[in-house]
């Protein structure tokens, strides 16, 4: 399978410092809380519909930075989620509770743009007044099924053109990175999940991948006799291995393409339709100082025709141990 790459973009839109209410906290059948990469590739289809072309902005790329979640449980040990009864039926009883997560989101979102010949030659207060723009819009719009609630930040919403020289431009990002702190960003880490798949290979030839994934998605306790047959219990997750979660990234087919208007009942009659089923990996939350490039962070789609796949990708690789890590800038 041929792995998409991120398209050139011209531009960053940054958002700041949303708050959004009631947003899905389930994205898939196997796992709850923060809402996933596909949500907010969704937000960005979405946000530039509503712009229309007249805009000259092309939504490329995505990029996630959380500053705070309060999930909607209740619970000690076991979580369970605040439940509600709405809304009632034509005859004023109660309806039927139906399952829903819902989770407060506090957060930024940092898009990657294209840009037309217009708003390249634009003035740096005319892309102001752009992003401002988009920003009113976007609040607009829900947000993983969230409402944004108003309100004001200190932080303005911005639209940076990046320089050309690479240099520059890594220094552009890594400045805008101060703006996203305190906060964590998203990023993928396929890698380790194909690293622990590999590991249990060696241990049991039957192993798959859906197995590896179980195993970083748990924490495991075993029992260690040492020669003197004192038992310590051990957890799996060693220290230092970082915020890893499990993370829908997209869907696979479970049915070919159908024709469009050939199935009943789709919200679009006019679009192909077909079935999918979730499809997950791994991710994991770290802080925007620990980026370089502005292709670590940013989410962007993704379609494999020759198996069906639908998924987003992200092109954060993890450094050496031995690789220090930038902490500032140097501009």
């Amino acid at each position: 399978m041929n792995r998409p790459e991120l398209p050139e973009i011209d531009a960053l839109l940054h958002i700041p410092q949303l708050s959004v209410q009631n947003a899905n906290a389930i994205s898939g059948p196997h796992s709850w809380g923060h809402p996933g990469p596909t949500h907010f590739t969704g937000l960005m289809t979405a946000l530039q519909r509503k712009l229309g072309a007249d805009s000259g902005l092309s939504f490329v790329a995505v990029g996630i930075v959380s500053h705070g979640y309060q999930a909607q449980t209740n619970g000690d040990y076991v979580q369970r989620f605040n439940l509600t009864r709405n809304p009632v039926g034509k005859d004023g009883s109660t309806a039927a509770i139906v399952e829903e997560g819902r989770i407060h989101l506090q957060l930024s979102l940092l898009f990657g743009l294209q840009l037309n010949t217009q708003r390249r030659a634009a003035s740096d207060a005319e892309l102001d007044e752009l992003a401002q723009q988009a920003s009113r819009t976007l609040q607009t719009l829900r947000i993983a099924g969230g409402s944004v609630l108003p309100g004001h930040s200190r932080l303005q919403p911005r639209l940076i053109r990046l320089d050309e020289d690479a240099d520059v431009r890594s220094q552009q990002f890594r400045r805008l990175c101060r703006y996203l702190l305190p906060g964590y960003a998203l990023v993928s880490r396929d890698d380790l999940l194909l690293q622990h798949h590999t590991t249990l290979r060696e241990q049991d030839a039957t192993a798959t991948v859906l197995d590896a994934w179980l195993g970083q998605c748990r924490i495991n306790h075993t029992p260690v006799t040492d020669d003197a047959g004192k038992t310590e219990w051990q957890h799996s997750r060693s220290a230092g291995r970082g915020w890893i979660v499990p993370l829908p990234v997209g869907y696979g087919a479970l049915t070919p393409l159908y024709e469009a208007g050939t199935v009943a009942r789709c919200r679009d009659p006019h679009t192909p339709v077909r079935f999918v089923e979730s499809l997950y990996s791994l991710g994991e939350w770290l802080s925007p100082h620990r980026l370089r490039d502005y292709r670590q962070l940013l989410w962007y789609p993704g379609y494999h025709p020759e198996n069906g796949v639908y998924r987003c990708h992200n092109d954060y690789q993890a450094p050496s141990l031995t690789e220090p890590t930038p902490l500032g800038v140097t501009a």
